[in-house]
C-alpha cells in the first residue's frame, strides 16, 4: 500500500483553511516524506520481516520468530538496506509526486481538493513509485527468503544474477519480475489512501483533539485496512519475486495456483500475517503521517 500526502498541517479545522492552504511546487514535500518514511521504517523492520517469512511459508507468529531466531542476530537485519532505501525513496516520491501533481490538477481551483483530484494525483503517485522502487523491492525478497541465503548471500550476488542475463531478461525476470502485480497494488493503494487520509483527518480535528492525533489516527486506520484489503496480492508479490532463474520462473496462473495450494487452499492461511500486519501497518502509516504532518507544519 502505501500513500500519504496532505496539504493543510495536522492542526487545520475547515475547509476554509483547505481553500488558501493549496500546495506550492517545489522540492519541499519531497524531503519532509523521505525523512518521515525513513524514521518509520527503522522502527517497523523486524516486524515486517516477520511478516514476510509468514507469507512465504505460511507460518505461525512463533514458527517465523522461531526461524528467525535460529538464523541469529547477525542476519536478523539482513535485507534491511534495500528497504530502507526504497521506502526513503517511496516517501520522497510518495509525498512529492502526489503533492505536486495535486498542485497542477487543481491549480484552477480556488475551492478544496475534489475527490477525483487527490484519487488521479494518488494513482500518478503509485505509478511512478512502483516503476522506481520495484528493483529494490525484487531485491529485497529475494535477500529476506532463508532457501537463497547460501546461492544469494549477499545483494552483489543477486546483481551478479541478473546481469548474467540478456538485456531483456535482465529487466523482465530480473530487476521488473511481477512489475504487473506491483503496479496495481500500489497506484491502487496509493489513491484510496490519499483519498480519504485527508478527510478523516480534518474531521478528527474538528473534535478538539490534540494535534498530532488526527494524523496519527488517520494514517493508522487507512494504512491498515488498505494492506488488509491487498494483502493477498502482497503474498502473490513475495512469492512471485522470490523466484529466482527460468527453472522457478512460474506464469500468472500457475503462480496463483501455487500460493493458493502453499497456504492450504484456505483464506485463513493466506492471511497468515495479518496480526502483524495490523500492529505494523498501524505503526508505520500512524507514525509517517504524523512526522510528515508535524515537519510540513514546522520545518521551513
Amino acid at each position: 500500500m502505501q500513500k500519504e500526502a496532505g496539504t493543510p498541517p495536522p492542526g487545520n479545522t475547515g475547509k476554509a483553511e483547505q481553500k488558501k492552504d493549496k500546495p506550492s511546487w517545489g522540492s519541499r514535500s519531497y524531503n519532509v516524506g523521505a525523512a518521515s518514511c525513513f524514521l518509520s521504517t527503522l522502527a517497523t523492520f523486524p516486524i515486517y520481516k516477520t511478516i514476510f517469512r509468514q507469507q512465504l511459508h505460511a507460518f505461525s507468529v512463533r514458527e517465523a520468530v522461531r526461524q528467525l531466531t535460529q538464523e541469529g542476530l547477525r542476519k536478523f537485519y539482513r535485507g534491511v538496506f534495500p528497504p530502507l532505501l526504497s521506502k526513503t525513496l517511496q516517501g520522497t516520491l510518495m509525498f512529492g509526486t502526489y503533492e505536486n501533481c495535486l498542485h497542477l490538477l487543481s491549480s484552477q481551483s480556488s475551492g478544496p481538493y475534489s475527490l477525483g483530484d487527490r484519487y488521479t494525483a494518488g494513482l500518478v503517485s503509485g505509478i511512478s513509485e512502483a516503476l522506481v522502487l520495484g528493483p529494490f523491492e525484487r531485491i529485497q525478497n529475494i535477500l529476506q527468503d532463508g532457501r537463497k541465503n547460501k546461492r544469494f548471500p549477499t545483494t552483489r550476488s543477486i546483481l551478479q544474477e541478473f546481469h548474467s542475463y540478456p538485456l531483456r531478461e535482465r529487466l523482465l525476470l530480473g530487476y521488473y519480475r511481477g512489475l504487473g502485480l506491483i503496479l496495481v497494488r500500489n497506484s491502487l493503494g496509493s489513491s484510496l489512501y490519499f483519498s480519504l487520509k485527508d478527510p478523516l483527518r480534518d474531521s478528527l480535528s474538528e473534535r478538539g483533539l490534540p494535534r498530532w492525533v488526527p494524523a496519527l489516527v488517520s494514517g493508522s486506520v487507512n494504512g491498515t485496512l488498505i494492506c488488509l484489503f491487498l494483502y493477498p496480492l502482497s503474498v502473490l508479490i513475495a512469492n512471485v519475486q522470490s523466484q529466482v532463474g527460468k527453472q522457478e520462473m512460474l506464469h500468472f496462473q500457475p503462480s496463483v495456483t501455487a500460493v493458493w495450494a502453499n497456504h492450504g487452499r484456505r483464506v485463513v492461511l493466506l492471511y497468515r500475517g495479518g496480526s502483524l500486519l495490523i500492529l505494523r501497518s498501524c505503526i508505520t502509516w500512524g507514525l509517517t503521517t504524523a512526522i510528515y504532518d508535524f515537519l510540513q507544519e514546522n520545518t521551513v
